[in-house]
Formats: C-alpha cells, structure tokens, sequence
C-alpha cells in the first residue's frame, strides 16, 4: 500500500495509527474497511467531509470478460478429418444505474408527463375497482350472514321439535343429556343434533349456497376472477385493471367483428375511420424552380418515372430520368398530365441578401465620376490616359496594344476621377461593354490624322446602349496631318453632333504625347459631372462590380473591382457571383496596400475563394454563412442551366446533329490566359468562327499557368492548346511532348484569331509561330550607371541571342515583352551564349527584373500551312 500512494512505510504506519489502528510491521495485511477509515480521518483532517463508506468502496463499473474454448472437428479432403480450435471470447460492461445520467430533452418531458397521467388514472381506477369489490364482499358477507342466521333458526326449531318428542317418551325422572348440556351453557354437536332431527327438518334446513367471490391478490392490484356477472362491469377484466370501462367494451366489442375487408370504408369501434378509396382522381400542387431532375419531378407527382420519361418522349424530349429539364418543359409536362404547377421560391438565400442589404441604406453624398476611355486601336487611348497619370503603361503591353481593363483613379484640383481603360481590338467587345456599363462618362478618342473607324462606331454604340453622356478628344492634334473637321464630320454621320454645331457632345482637340488640352479635358469631365449629380452612400456595406480578375500563384486569386455604393474594408465578407471570401488585403492601382476604399474607387481585393468572372457584381454581408449560402445556391443554379442548356435534349436536335455529323469537322482548344477578360474575349471569339464545315469547340478555359491537368485534358480530347500570356509548367511539358500535343504561345489576340480563322475557312496562308530558342534564369541582380539593373543569369535551355526579341517571366506569367540592351560573358559584348553558360543580362526599358524570374527569348518564324 506504501508503494501505491507514494509514502514511506514509517509515515503510512503513523497515520494508520492516527486514526486508531494498530499494526506492528509493513507485513501485515490492511483490509478494504481499515483503507476506507484511513481515508476519512485524512478527509477529517483535512478539512473536507467524509464521503460515505458504501458509496466510496463500491465499484461504478464491472467489466465482465469470458472466454470459451471448444474443438470441432470438420472433414478434410477425402476421410481425412480436421480438429479446429474454436475461442469464444465476450465481454461485458455492467455501470451502477445511478451514475448514468438519463439525457434530459423536451421529448423525455412529455413521456415523463404522460406516464405520470397515465399512472395517476390507473390508481383512481384501482381505488374505484377496490371499492367495488369492497361493496360486493360486504353484500356477500351480508347475504351470507342472512342465510347462516335462516339456518340457526330452522335448526333451532328442529332441535325444539326433538327435544319435545324426547320429553314425552323418555322416563320423568331421568334427565336427557341435551337437557344437562343446556343445563351447562353447552351447545349440540351439529352432527348429533341433525341426526335426532327428523327427515323433513334435515331437508328444509339445507343451505343454500351463495355464489363467492375469489380473490387473487397480485402487489397492490386485486385480480377478480372471470366468474363475476353482474350490472357493475367487472366480467372479463382480469390483467386489465388499467382500462377505462368504455375500453374494455370497446375492446371486446372489436373482438367480436369481423376484420374489414382492404381498400372500404370501415369504421372502428371509437367512431374513426379507415381507409377509403378515393373516388376522384387527385390534383396536386407541384412547385418547380428554374429546373429540375425527370426523377425528383416524378416524386411529386407520386408516379413512376417511367411515365413522366414517356409523357415528355411524346412532346418530343428525348430525356433520361437523370436529366434536368427546365421550368417551361416541367409545366407543360405536369399540366399534361392532370396537375397544377406553381412557382417555386427557391430564392432564399438571394432574397435574405437583399433583406441584408436594404437593412443597411444610409445617406448619400457627392462620389467621384467613373470615366471610361474607348476608342479604336492605335488612337492613342492608353497614351492619354498615361499622361493623365503620369505613368506609361502601354509599354508594358504586347505590341502597345492594351489587352485587359485598366483601373486607375487620379486626384485633379478640382476633385478624383476614376478612369477604365478598355482595349479598342474588335476581339474585345464583351470587355469594352462591361466597361460602359460601369461607366458614368464615356470618353470617346479619336484620332485626327485617321478619324472614324470600326471601332470607334462600336463605342458610340456602346455608349448609347448605356445610356451615359459622351465627350470626343480628339488625338493627335501635334501632327500636321491633324484634321479635327474630318472627325467632326464622321461622328456627325453617326448622330453624335458637336456643341459648335448646335448639339449637345463637348469635342476637346487634346494631344497625348505633348500634353496640350488635357486640362481641358479634365475640366470638361468634372463640369459634366457636376450637371449628373453623382452622389453615393458612404457609410454603408460596399457593393460594386468586377472590373477584371486573374489568379496569382503567389497570392492566389485576385480581384480588380469598382466599388459603387458604400465603403469597402479589410476583414468585410462578400460574395461575388459563385465566389466568396474575406478580404485579407487591398492594395490601389499602384501596389500599395490600403485599408478601405469608397465609392468609385477601384482596388485589387484578395481571399476570394476562387476567381470571379468579369462583370459579376461583389455584395458585402455580415457574416460568412450567408455569404457561403448565396455562393453555393448560386452556383446549384449554374449548373442546373448548364445541364438544360446541353444540346440534343430534342429530337430535331438530335437528328440536326446526325445530318450535319456526316461532314462537319470539330476543332477543340483548350485556352488558359493570365486573366478572365482575356478568356472571355477569347472563347467568344473563337467558337464565333464555327460554319457548317467546322466547328471550334472550347472544351475548357481559365485563367493561370498551363498545368499537367490541362495538358491530360488535351491530350484525352485530341485538343490544341492556346497558351495567351501564360506558360506550361514542366510537368505539363513532358505530358505534351510525350503525347504529340500542339501547344502554342501568343501574345496579341488577333494572331489566335488569325490562325484559328485561316484554319476554320480552309485558307492556305503562312502560319507565323514563335519558337522558344532559350531560357535564362536570374540568379542575382546587380546595379549599373550605365545599363541600369544587370541579371547575373544562367542558360538552362537552348541559346540566349542578343538581336532577338525576349520576354521576362516570373511564376510563369508573362510581366514584360521587349529586346536586350546588352548581353555579356564577363566583361565582353557577345552575340549569344548557350545553355549551361553564365552571363549577364540588361534588359531594355526595364529594370524591375528580379532573382527567380525566366528571360525568354524567342524568335518569330513562317512556316508554310497545308492541309
């Protein structure tokens, strides 16, 4: 025991002789009752109470374990015969009832509540069966007594009767003993006195025997045999002292009737009824959403799904009982077929979204204009913009052509102004719409040595399909083959009149590369915006749209949006088309991060779950629940339409397809840009190509790098991959090198669309490819007056030229295009280095290189096309 507790033996004998036992060495033996004394004079001493004795010493928990060994004896191959030892192991936990706690819940209440009820009716039928049975044995008792005292008399008469006749006959003198026994106090034996009674007495002095009652006593419940008849309804109530009288009647009526036979109208003996069959056929009320699987349509008709398949194959829908249909087909098929459809609101989360967000209307003040720059190719958009902000982006662009939505804002003295700056290529359509539908004033350019074009008709269009005021600069009024009334005259023909020539359109001649009429123009903004009236509330949750989108494989995927009402800040929730998230970090235009931004302020959002589309409006909430159910019924739905939508739903579909399968070729792609709008342009682009000899089907798009699943993807579905600004990892390098798939870079649109377009119309022409010669890697950056940043690089593919055009790689991603300034092994120029050699490296008009980026360089070759 010294060992158990951790004491010395000395000390554990001292305090057993403490609490008054007596033991004289460590070898004797200390029982559990002498254990449990111990225990309370150390609790006593202590300070704390004495637990009881039986509740310390007894056990909470028995674990009972057996095991079971028995031989069987099988037979083997032939007579051979096997002996099998067979092991039966059990085991059993038994726990004191009283530890187990009986979890308490709202049900256990009601039970618990019932069986009181229950057990308090039962004992007021016991207590009312226990009187009658009182009542009855006092009625037996009391008959009982009548007829004992019947008989007393008719046997005393008897006796008289003999005793009289014995007097006459018997001598005078001599007295009879029943005479000396009454004489005594003694009465006659019964048997005696009916043997000296005549016949006649002995026969009318026979008892009657009353019918008794026998009692069988069970605990507290007197059980009454099945022999009672009688007015007060205890026949055939033995084991069912706990029914009500009109119970048991009803029980033993319900034993008596025959069982009803199925499918009639029966009635019980408590007056219910059972089931009837119906006599009408039954019109339900079918809820349907925007779509619906055949099979989930078929369980709330109650019908098999074959016959809602059959219904829909006679209206012409060649489905599956897996298929979604959509909300126009599933009316018509349930009005078909007897019933009644109606809308369902499947909306929850959405309208809960709105609730959340009309909860939180503040006032509305003064908001910067938004300013959407437009214009044809080459007119010098990004170029004005540029001066306005004092920065030069189109360099940074492939060719000098802007190819994503720029967001920018800009403070002037007279208040900000955010601009977007949206391509002018005819591919970029969809981009520049989205633009002017977040656009407050358009700025159309337009160049006055080359006046109007394709698109800048488009803009026009666009502008007035938004419904937004228009402002013309016109471009380029240094050159001296400037000619503004040409440009004047163009729009004109296109409804869009100058001030000067009685209209209402502000024309500002402008010119980006010397700066003149830019204040001008900026002056001609903020007036036409003072006239709007732009106003906004500040001090609400944000709301406001996706201007562009990309996924960084640093920082994950990231979102270039504008906010429109209210203020956007780190921490917030919001949803995003199917995306949601919390906003970990803004950063502005410039990379640098802020904390909040206000309405018409656009900023790059980070920690949305995925990457948004384009245009898809972003909601603040309060929490990230209802932005994860908005997210997820969102994207239910998109899916659902995306099934719908699938063609060869219908026969005439069906047999259009196999008509035109006969000579109709099919070209797949797969597209991976660096950002959405890219691939938004180009997937519209591309399948626009499609004629009835061929189409150009996108079997998967997105935006990233090009990864080993979308080189499998390709590889499975015989597909070219297009490559826009983004590279293959090396995984996905040898899926493609080992499969034989075509994998092509591009850095302007227009050359996909150009070879996509001379492939799809069956045009002979020269294929322009670009062709990788080399790959450099940047160890180290080192600072140069001269050169500006050098990168000490290492070859690790093909051959680095000077003469050839490179471009600057980090994570795959293309950052800059351009040409080398120098190129040197040690301290002499060289006209290329080879791979596996060192060297340094000046790229031209850039000096943002960095350690781990990739120096591409690449040459531009015609290769002869055939068919």
């Amino acid at each position: 025991m010294a060992k158990i507790v951790g004491l010395p033996v000395d000390k554990l004998l001292k305090q057993l002789a403490d609490a008054g036992m007596e033991f004289s060495g460590p070898d004797q033996v200390v029982s559990s009752t002498e254990k449990i004394k111990l225990l309370g004079f150390l609790r006593r001493a202590h300070g704390k109470a004495e637990a009881p004795a039986e509740a310390a010493g007894a056990p909470k928990k028995i674990t009972i374990a057996r095991r079971k060994t028995e031989e069987l004896t099988v037979a083997g191959s032939g007579k051979a015969k096997t002996t099998v030892a067979v092991e039966v192991r059990q085991k059993r936990t038994y726990v004191k009832r009283d530890d187990v706690e009986a979890p308490v819940s709202s049900e256990r209440e009601e039970v618990l509540r019932k069986l009181e009820e229950s057990k308090s009716r039962n004992a007021e039928e016991q207590a009312r069966l226990s009187e009658l049975d009182r009542a009855r044995r006092e009625q037996i008792e009391a008959e009982k007594a009548e007829k004992e005292r019947l008989a007393r008399e008719a046997e005393e008469k008897a006796r008289t009767a003999v005793e009289v006749a014995g007097k006459t006959a018997a001598d005078a003198g001599h007295e009879s003993r029943r005479e000396r026994d009454e004489k005594h106090g003694h009465k006659p034996h019964k048997t005696e006195a009916i043997r000296h009674e005549p016949a006649k007495a002995v026969k009318d002095k026979a008892p009657v025997r009353a019918p008794a009652a026998k009692h069988k006593v069970r605990g507290s419940h007197a059980m009454v045999d099945n022999d009672i008849d009688d007015e007060s309804g205890l026949q055939n109530i033995s084991g069912q002292l706990h029914l009500t009288a009109a119970e048991r009647e009803r029980r033993a009526g319900a034993k008596k009737k025959p069982r009803a036979k199925p499918m009639e109208a029966s009635r019980t003996a408590s007056g219910q009824h059972g089931f009837s069959r119906p006599t009408a056929p039954i019109t339900r009320e079918v809820a349907l959403g925007d779509s619906i699987v055949v099979s989930e349509l078929a369980n709330k008709l109650a019908m098999k799904g074959s016959d809602v398949v059959r219904a829909l194959f006679k209206m012409g829908m060649m489905v599956t009982i897996n298929q979604v249909i959509d909300h126009d087909t599933a009316v018509l098929v349930v009005e078909e077929l007897g019933h009644k459809a109606v809308r369902a609101n499947d909306n929850d989360a959405e309208l809960a979204l709105v609730a959340h967000l009309d909860e939180v209307r503040g006032d509305k003040t003064v908001r910067p204009p938004v300013v959407t720059i437009m214009g044809h190719v080459d007119h010098g958009k990004t170029s004005l913009l540029d001066y306005i902000r004092r920065t030069k982006v189109a360099t940074g662009e492939a060719g000098g052509i802007t190819q994503h939505i720029g967001a920018y804002h800009v403070e002037t003295p007279r208040g900000v102004i955010s601009f977007l700056d949206t391509p002018g290529h005819a591919a970029f359509t969809s981009m520049r719409a989205r633009g002017a539908k977040l656009t407050d004033i358009v700025v159309l350019v337009v160049a006055a040595d080359d006046g109007v074009m394709p698109q800048t008709v488009e803009a026009v269009n666009h502008a007035r399909a938004a419904k937004v005021p228009l402002i013309v600069a016109i471009n380029k009024m240094d050159k001296s083959e400037a000619n503004p009334d040409n440009v004047k005259q163009g729009l004109v023909a296109l409804e869009v009149v100058p001030e000067e020539w009685g209209g209402d359109v502000q024309f500002v001649p402008v010119s980006a590369k010397t700066g003149d009429g830019v204040d001008n123009l900026l002056e001609s903004i903020l007036v036409q915006a003072e006239l709007m009236e732009l106003k906004a509330t500040v001090d609400a949750r944000a709301t406001g749209v996706v201007i562009e989108s990309a996924l960084d494989k640093g920082r994950g995927p990231v979102a270039t949006v504008l906010v429109q009402e209210g203020t956007l800040k780190k921490g917030d929730y919001l949803v995003s088309g199917l995306q949601y998230g919390r906003v970990r970090a803004l950063f502005d235009e410039n990379g640098k991060q802020t904390d909040s931004a206000g309405p018409s302020i656009p900023v790059q959002v980070l920690g949305l779950s995925g990457v948004p589309d384009a245009g898809d409006d972003f909601v603040v909430v309060a929490d990230e629940r209802l932005a994860r159910e908005v997210a997820q019924q969102r994207e239910t739905k998109y899916r659902e339409s995306r099934l719908v939508k699938q063609p060869g739903s219908r026969m005439e579909d069906v047999i259009a397809q196999m008509g035109a399968g006969q000579g109709q070729q099919v070209l797949n792609l797969v597209v991976k840009a660096d950002v959405q709008g890219s691939v938004q342009a180009l997937r519209e682009s591309l399948t626009g190509l499609s004629n009835e000899m061929i189409r150009i089907n996108v079997v998967a798009s997105g935006v990233g790098g090009i990864t080993e699943s979308d080189a499998t993807l390709a590889a499975a579905s015989k597909a070219v991959v297009i490559g826009f600004n983004v590279r293959a990892d090396a995984s996905a390098r040898k899926i493609i090198e080992s499969n034989g798939v075509d994998l092509r870079y591009f850095s302007i649109i227009y050359d996909v669309i150009d070879q996509v377009k001379q492939v799809a119309s069956g045009l002979l022409g020269v294929e322009i490819r670009e062709e990788i010669i080399g790959i450099a890697e940047v160890r180290d950056v080192f600072r140069s007056s001269k050169f500006g940043a050098v990168a000490g690089s290492l070859v690790v593919e093909g051959t680095v030229k000077r003469n050839k055009p490179i471009r600057v790689l980090r994570n795959n991603t293309v950052v800059f295009e351009g040409e080398l300034e120098s190129l040197r092994r040690f301290k002499d120029n060289v006209d290329e280095v080879r791979s596996g050699t060192e060297c340094g490296i000046a790229v031209k008009a850039y000096n943002d290189v960095k350690p781990g980026d990739q120096i591409e360089c690449f040459e531009r070759i015609e290769v002869a096309r055939s068919l």
